[in-house]
């Protein structure tokens, strides 16, 4: 066999074929250059257009930034409207998805990289597991709005409805009264559904600031007392009770309904493949010489893992993570599903409750005809950009601080 090396002096020697070379060398060369060329356009223009978009948000929505537009609650008139409870609502979500998501993305990640078992039925099934949770990074997020708005909202309709929940903690039912001198009573009932109460003689209320008080009954027709005392614990013998409810901070229903915890478990399944697949590189790239050596001086394989792998990889799994989490903050499809387009005039006050989110807001802002509307959302928009690049330089600073060369 003709090696390259025993051709080049028959080459060499020949005119001919070495200007042909020559040009095929050039040639090569000359398509490397426009290679480059094209590449640094459509990178340019790439670019050109982030910034003319940048500069749209900021010239449209900077006149509207102010503190009154982050403390104040969204409202009809743009001059006055806020994004108060978008704002809360997302630190409600961001710290729900962080608690549900990272114990079982890592855990899932440490187990399928650290812990990968001997038989052969078994690693063809944490296969399969494997290859889903790679197929699933890549699934459109409003298709887990729908997951979520069947299994979280209404859990398949297998323990009643959000309306009438199976199961409930932390409310009180009253049947609220409002008499003829404006004054609110409040008798408290058992149950959502129990018979609607009729004004008695000397039934117990309260007042919605929770002082006990006698009802006093007058016929219909019968003249309303002058006494101010009396008039405020009056009521007339047909008048009709509606029906509200209160709840405390810990209220908790089954199913959740539309709140915020429904909200938050939907973010997690969008962002858990994508935190378990990161943690799982973050893992690989620690040497197995770490490993080997802690098994060789007698660690347990979840020794090696605490002391030796997690503190190698947390760096890279952190990161992964927060950079997922910031994807979860900039998520609409999936809350639209869940929370839908309502007016919330105010932050969550338990898991339960209604919420909103900044990217919900902006989005309805942004449907809106009037211009005032359009540059209220241009402000929404710089106030989560900033969030995003907060995560993004948090992310960076970890890893920049506690990543150390491993060999």
């Amino acid at each position: 066999m003709t090696t390259i090396a025993q051709k080049a002096p028959d080459v060499i020697s020949d005119p001919g074929r070495m200007q042909a070379v020559r040009r095929s060398v050039a040639g090569r060369h000359r398509t490397e250059r426009w290679f480059r060329r094209i590449c640094f356009g459509i990178t340019a223009f790439a670019v050109l257009l982030l910034v003319l978009f940048l500069a749209a948000i900021l010239y449209n929505g900077i006149g509207t930034l102010s503190q009154h537009f982050l403390t104040a609650p969204p409202g009809p008139d743009p001059s006055q409207a806020g994004f108060y409870p978008a704002i809360w609502g997302t630190v409600w979500l961001l710290v729900l998805v962080a608690v549900f998501t990272l114990p079982l993305g890592i855990a899932t990640a440490i187990f399928l990289e650290e812990f990968r078992p001997r038989r052969q039925l078994l690693r063809r099934a944490l296969a399969f597991v494997q290859a889903n949770i790679t197929n699933l990074a890549g699934v459109p997020s409003v298709v887990y709005g729908i997951v979520g708005l069947t299994a979280f909202v209404s859990m398949f309709q297998l323990f009643g409805s959000p309306n009438s929940p199976a199961f409930e903690m932390g409310i009180q039912y009253y049947d609220q009264f409002y008499n003829q001198a404006g004054v609110v009573m409040l008798v408290p009932v058992n149950r959502p559904d129990a018979p609607y109460t009729d004004p008695e003689q000397g039934m117990t209320a309260m007042t919605p600031e929770g002082e006990g008080l006698k009802v006093h009954v007058i016929d219909a027709d019968a003249p309303w007392p002058e006494d101010e005392t009396l008039s405020a614990r009056t009521l007339r013998e047909n008048d009709m009770a509606g029906r509200i409810d209160r709840r405390q901070w810990y209220y908790f229903r089954i199913p959740f309904g539309r709140g915020v915890l429904a909200g938050a478990l939907t973010l997690m399944l969008v962002i858990l493949p994508i935190v378990i697949i990161s943690a799982q590189e973050s893992l690989r790239a620690v040497p197995d010489s770490l490993r080997e050596a802690a098994l060789g001086l007698g660690a347990t394989r979840w020794q090696v893992v605490r002391r030796v792998t997690l503190p190698s990889a947390l760096p890279g799994i952190m990161t992964g993570a927060i950079l997922a989490i910031s994807r979860a903050i900039g998520e609409a499809a999936p809350l639209l599903m869940i929370a839908g387009i309502v007016f919330i005039s105010n932050p969550p006050g338990h898991l339960m409750d209604d919420f909103t989110a900044m990217p919900l807001q902006i989005f309805n802002w942004a449907q809106r005809p009037q211009a005032s509307f359009h540059e209220i959302a241009a402000s929404g928009i710089i106030v989560l950009l900033a969030v995003l690049l907060t995560f993004n330089a948090a992310a960076v600073l970890i890893r920049q601080k506690f990543q150390k060369p491993l060999s």
